[in-house]
C-alpha cells in the first residue's frame, strides 16, 4: 500500500456545518426527516458536491443516491455510506457523519492522485431512522431485495402521506432498479450512539455485529368510566394495563441481563381525560438482544405476560409487529481490519455490538460488511445535544480511508 493518507479535517468539518445548516433546530441539533423538504434539500447538496467530485450519481427507485468514483477496471465496487434523514431531534453527526467521511475520503484520494483497482462507490440510503415511515432502515432492505418496492411506495407516514407520493414530490424517484449495484464490500462509518467508548477512554470501536430487534405495537381496549365513581376492583382500565407492561418491559430486561434491553417510547391514551378512564392505549415496544434465541426468549415472556394482565384486568389486547430483525454478525475478517488499522495509526481500539439498527446490517446480506465506531460525548444520540469531538471525527475518517483505500487495491 501507498503512504498513509489522511483526511482533510478542516473540510470535513465545513460540510458537516454546511450541511446541518439543513433543518437545524435551536439548541443545535437538525430535523431532516425522510423524504421532507429538509431531506431534499440535503439531497440536493449531497448530490452536488458528489458531482463537483467527478463521481457518477446515480438514484435508485427507492431513491437511494450512489456516488461512484471510477477504479482501473470496471468491476463490483467498494462501497461506503450511511444516511442523511434524521430524526425529530436530531443530532448533528447520526447518519450524516459516515456520508461526508465518505465524500471526503473520496476527495483526498483525489488530492493524492490515487487510482484504485476497484471502483468506489459513497451510498446514502433513504429513511434509515424509520421516524417518518416504518421500518427503519427501508432504502438498504429493497436495494438488497428484502422488502417489496411497491409495498414499500404504499406505505403510509406519521403524516398520512405515502412513500411513493412523498418520492415523486421531492423529485428522488430514481429510474435505476434497487441492487443495481453490487458491492463487493461494505463500511459504514458511524458515531457509537452509546457510553463504551468514551467510558474507556478510546477512540475507535471495531463492531463485531448488530443486536436484532423486535418491534411492535399493542392495542389495548378496556372500557371508559367515570374516575371517581367506579370502584377500583370494578375497574377495565386500559390505562393501567399500559403502565404495567411498562414496569415488566424494564424489568424483563433486568432479570435477563446481558446485552438484553427493552424500552416502551410511545403510550398513548384515549379519550385523554383526567377524569375518564381510558377506553384505549396504545403502547410501542422495543426489545433487542445480540443472541437471536434470548430475543425469542424475551418475547416469549412478554407475550405470556400479556395475555395474564389481560384476562385479570378484563382488557382485549391486540399485538401488531412493526419491524423483526436478527442479530447480524460482521464477517471476522472485517472487524479485524478495523482493529489493525486502528493500530497501526496509534489509536486506541476494542470491539463491540452495536445496539443501534443501521444500513450495514442489511448489506450483510448481499456482501462482507463492517462497521467503525467512534465516541459520542455523554452516550447521547437522537438528541440535539450529540456530539462527537473533532480529533475522534478525524481518527475515524483516516480509518476509513485506509481501509476502502486498501479493500479497492
Amino acid at each position: 500500500m501507498t503512504d498513509r493518507l489522511h483526511i482533510n479535517l478542516d473540510r470535513l468539518q465545513r460540510r458537516l456545518a454546511q450541511f446541518n445548516a439543513i433543518g437545524a433546530l435551536p439548541g443545535g441539533g437538525t430535523c431532516r426527516l425522510a423524504l421532507s423538504d429538509e431531506d431534499r434539500q440535503g439531497r440536493d447538496l449531497l448530490v452536488q458536491w458528489m458531482r463537483e467530485l467527478g463521481l457518477s450519481v446515480t438514484i435508485d427507485a427507492i431513491g437511494n443516491i450512489f456516488g461512484v468514483r471510477a477504479g482501473s477496471e470496471d468491476i463490483a465496487p467498494v462501497m461506503v455510506g450511511s444516511h442523511i434523514d434524521t430524526v425529530g431531534t436530531g443530532g448533528r453527526y447520526d447518519g450524516l457523519y459516515g456520508v461526508l467521511a465518505g465524500l471526503e475520503a473520496l476527495e483526498s484520494l483525489n488530492d493524492a492522485g490515487v487510482v484504485t483497482r476497484r471502483p468506489l462507490a459513497l451510498a446514502a440510503f433513504t429513511n434509515e431512522e424509520g421516524s417518518r415511515f416504518s421500518p427503519f432502515a427501508m432504502g438498504s432492505l429493497v436495494h438488497v431485495g428484502a422488502l417489496a418496492l411497491e409495498d414499500c411506495y404504499a406505505i403510509k407516514g406519521i403524516d398520512g402521506a405515502t412513500v411513493g407520493d412523498e418520492l415523486r414530490r421531492i423529485g428522488y424517484l430514481g429510474d435505476v432498479t434497487p441492487g443495481a449495484i453490487h458491492a463487493h464490500a461494505y463500511f459504514e462509518l458511524h458515531i457509537e450512539q452509546g457510553p463504551v467508548l468514551e467510558a474507556e477512554g478510546l477512540t475507535i470501536g471495531a463492531v463485531e455485529g448488530v443486536q436484532g430487534m423486535a418491534w411492535s405495537e399493542l392495542v389495548i381496549e378496556g372500557q371508559s368510566a367515570h374516575a371517581g365513581s367506579t370502584p377500583m376492583r370494578l375497574r377495565h382500565d386500559a390505562g393501567y394495563v399500559a403502565s404495567e407492561i411498562g414496569v415488566f418491559i424494564r424489568r424483563l430486561a433486568r432479570e435477563m441481563g446481558g446485552n438484553q434491553v427493552g424500552t416502551v417510547g410511545r403510550i398513548e391514551l384515549a379519550p385523554g381525560l383526567i377524569n375518564v378512564i381510558a377506553q384505549r392505549a396504545t403502547v410501542s415496544i422495543d426489545l433487542r438482544n445480540t443472541d437471536e434465541a434470548l430475543l425469542q426468549e424475551a418475547q416469549r415472556r412478554l407475550d405470556a405476560f400479556v395475555a395474564e394482565l389481560a384476562a385479570r384486568e378484563g382488557v382485549t389486547v391486540t399485538a401488531r409487529s412493526l419491524a423483526r430483525f436478527e442479530p447480524v454478525i460482521f464477517p471476522d475478517s472485517m472487524v479485524s481490519m478495523v482493529e489493525a488499522e486502528a493500530q497501526s495509526r496509534g489509536l486506541s481500539c476494542r470491539r463491540l455490538p452495536s445496539g443501534a439498527g443501521h444500513d450495514a446490517q442489511m448489506m450483510a446480506r448481499v456482501c462482507p460488511a463492517g462497521m467503525i465506531f467512534v465516541p459520542s460525548v455523554g452516550g447521547l444520540s437522537h438528541n440535539v445535544n450529540e456530539l462527537t469531538y473533532p480529533q475522534h471525527l478525524e481518527a475515524g475518517a483516516n480509518v476509513l480511508l485506509s481501509l476502502i483505500q486498501r479493500l479497492a487495491a
